[in-house]
């Protein structure tokens, strides 16, 4: 039986996407090869990956607006990097909204001074910090949209003449934004876009080019805009899987009718969270995640009770992440109402047990 897959990631796809997949790992569109033995410079595969490049910047508002849109490899945790090698020549601002805004400062300190803009660190990272002031001189600014472990999201971004740099790993194409006010972003594929193996990466027209180092070419921006995205070998499978969920996307309406999806998950899960006495939030409410939701029973010996509760429904991956505890509902895209409506059924089922 199928299971209500609530993992932080890599996590849910949609189950068509899933199919068509399967069905190009035995053969692509009646070549007589499967996908992933097919090369990576045949006609087949330059189309797919041009196709994926072409979606991403659709869906984000983005096509003929002067960015690139490329799929590459390592995950954020490349990017981390990658964007400081090609970015900070000498002070760089990071907003410090958890683990991966840490990893991503510890990176960017290998080439030049970085500085803490704002942080939450001091309760756990269980609220976005707002109103700081962003210093001049920066070379760029960094941000992470969505914090996966701690639950917390940015809802607005503040106004900045900074270079604004974003992960959007775990919340890209879940949203409408004005995506043009970033002039990179980068997102692993493994949340809402396909499996693990591919990051996409944005970058606006005009911001490479202005350090004084010599970059590495596997980590030089320019060298794969330069290859359209194909300087090596490149993962054919996350690209393809992307480009179907991308392409799923797109025929139900695009990110404004997944918005209104998300909207509707989340509501239905935080309002279960507030009302049932034996939950309770660990986000601030301003500032939870759509993505996802993270919360603690209030009464630790039913915990037994509600895991296995949890087990019978076919509930899956609702753990927390070790540095928070409790429960973690990821709602990603391909996250289905219906299944967090089951999470919310046995969430008030406890309560009327207890």
């Amino acid at each position: 039986m199928k299971k209500h897959n609530f993992s932080a990631g890599p996590c849910i796809l949609p189950q068509e996407v899933m199919q068509k997949a399967a069905e190009a790992v035995v053969e692509l569109d009646g070549s007589g090869l499967s996908l992933i033995e097919i090369s990576h410079r045949s006609s087949a595969f330059v189309e797919i990956m041009e196709k994926a490049r072409s979606l991403a910047l659709e869906h984000l508002g983005l096509s003929d607006k002067g960015y690139t849109a490329l799929f590459l490899q390592g995950g954020a945790s490349q990017q981390f990097l990658n964007v400081a090698y090609n970015l900070l020549e000498d002070k760089a601002g990071y907003v410090n909204t958890g683990t991966w805004s840490l990893k991503a400062i510890k990176e960017a300190k290998i080439f030049g001074e970085i500085v803490e803009v704002a942080s939450s660190q001091e309760s756990n990272f269980n609220y976005i910090p707002k109103g700081y002031t962003i210093p001049q001189g920066l070379d760029y600014l960094h941000l992470t949209s969505n914090n996966t472990i701690f639950g917390t999201q940015i809802k607005e971004f503040q106004k900045t003449d900074s270079t604004l740099v974003c992960d959007m790993s775990s919340d890209i194409f879940s949203r409408q934004l004005d995506f043009s006010q970033f002039d990179l972003i980068y997102a692993g594929a493994q949340k809402n876009m396909g499996p693990a193996g591919t990051t996409l990466v944005v970058i606006k027209d005009g911001v490479l080019g202005k350090v004084s180092r010599k970059i590495p070419s596997m980590l030089d921006y320019q060298v794969h805009i330069g290859k359209d995205s194909m300087f090596n070998t490149p993962p054919v499978f996350p690209v393809y899987v992307s480009m179907l969920t991308m392409q799923w996307l797109k025929d139900i309406g695009g990110i404004s009718a997944i918005e209104e999806i998300n909207d509707k998950k989340a509501s239905l899960i935080y309002s279960e969270i507030d009302l049932n006495p034996l939950f309770s939030g660990f986000a601030a409410k301003e500032d939870r995640s759509n993505m996802n939701a993270t919360f603690n029973l209030t009464d630790a010996t039913l915990k037994e009770t509600f895991d296995q509760m949890c087990k019978e429904a076919n509930i899956n991956g609702i753990n927390g992440h070790r540095s928070v505890g409790g429960y973690r509902a990821s709602m990603y895209n391909a996250m289905t109402l219906e299944s967090v409506g089951v999470l919310v059924d046995v969430m008030s089922e406890l309560e009327r047990k207890a």
